[in-house]
C-alpha cells in the first residue's frame, strides 16, 4: 500500500530523528571514551611520581594489582633467560617485531616477576631468526613500573608454547613453568643497567590514541548534522521554494 504525501513525510521525519539521535549518542560515547582515557592517564601519571616500590611491597593478589598500575618499582634479582618468551606481532615506533619477556627471580624472596624487557624488530627475511639480547648472568637491578600483562592479540590456533608466541597468559605460564609468578607484570625502563642490550623501551601511553576518539566523535556529529541538514533542505526549504516559484 502506497503512502500518502503526509505519510511519507512522517516516515522521513522519524527516520531522520532516529538517525540524528543515534549518531549524537555515538559521538558522545566517543567523547566519554576520550575523557576516560585522559582521566586514566592522569591517574597513572600521578602514580608514576610516587616513590618506587621494593620487592617486599609488591601487591600479593591480583585484586590489588590494578590499583598499583604504573607505580614505579626497583627490583633486584636474577634473570631466568631459559624461560624467555618473544611475543610476536608487536609494534613500537611504527616497526613490527617482538616484546622480550623474561622472568626475574627476586633476590631473597621466592616470587618470580614477569618483566617485559623491551622491543626488538623482526628480521624481515626470517621471522624465526631472533636477535641476540645481552642478558647479565648475575644479580641485576631492574627499574620499571607495574603494568598489566602483555596485551592479547587474536590468534587462530590455541595458545602456543616455546620461544616465539602470540600471547602469554600469566596463569598458563605459571602452570607451564612451575615458577611462583607474582600476579603482576613489570615494564622495564631504561637505566644504566640496560645500556647496550639493544632493546627499545618507548612504551605506549594509555591515552596515546585519544585523538582517535575525537576524530570519531567529529565524524558521528558531522553525519548527524548532515542528516538534519538534508532533511531541512529537502523537506522544508526546497518545497517552499518550489511553491514560491509556482506562484511567481
Amino acid at each position: 500500500m502506497a503512502l500518502s504525501g503526509k505519510g511519507r513525510a512522517a516516515v522521513v521525519l522519524v527516520a531522520t530523528l532516529i538517525g540524528v539521535a543515534v549518531t549524537a549518542n555515538l559521538g558522545a560515547w566517543q567523547l566519554r571514551r576520550a575523557a576516560q582515557k585522559i582521566a586514566l592517564q592522569d591517574a597513572l601519571d600521578s602514580r608514576a611520581r610516587l616513590s618506587p616500590l621494593g620487592a617486599a611491597e609488591l601487591p600479593r593478589s591480583a585484586d590489588l594489582v590494578e590499583a598499583q598500575h604504573y607505580r614505579p618499582v626497583h627490583l633486584r634479582g636474577r634473570w631466568l633467560p631459559e624461560r624467555n618468551v618473544f611475543l610476536d606481532n608487536r609494534q613500537m615506533n611504527a616497526r613490527v617485531g617482538f616484546y622480550l619477556v623474561t622472568p626475574l627471580q627476586l633476590e631473597g624472596r621466592p616470587e618470580v616477576v614477569l618483566v617485559q624487557r623491551g622491543f626488538v624488530p623482526r628480521d624481515l627475511r626470517d621471522r624465526t631468526l631472533l636477535p641476540r639480547v645481552a642478558t647479565p648472568a648475575g644479580p641485576v637491578d631492574v627499574e620499571g613500573h607495574i603494568a598489566p600483562p602483555p596485551a592479547r592479540l587474536y590468534e587462530f590456533a590455541p595458545s602456543a608454547t616455546g620461544l616465539i608466541r602470540q600471547n602469554l597468559d600469566l596463569g598458563e605460564f605459571t602452570r607451564e613453568t612451575g615458577l611462583p609468578l607474582a600476579p603482576l607484570s613489570v615494564l622495564q625502563d631504561d637505566s644504566p643497567s640496560t645500556a647496550g642490550d639493544g632493546l627499545l623501551r618507548q612504551w605506549p601511553r594509555p591515552a596515546v590514541d585519544v585523538q582517535k576518539h575525537y576524530g570519531y566523535a567529529f565524524q558521528w556529529f558531522a553525519l548527524g548534522a548532515l542528516m538534519a541538514g538534508l532533511y531541512v533542505w529537502f523537506q522544508l526549504v526546497r518545497p517552499r521554494l518550489r511553491r514560491h516559484d509556482a506562484r511567481a
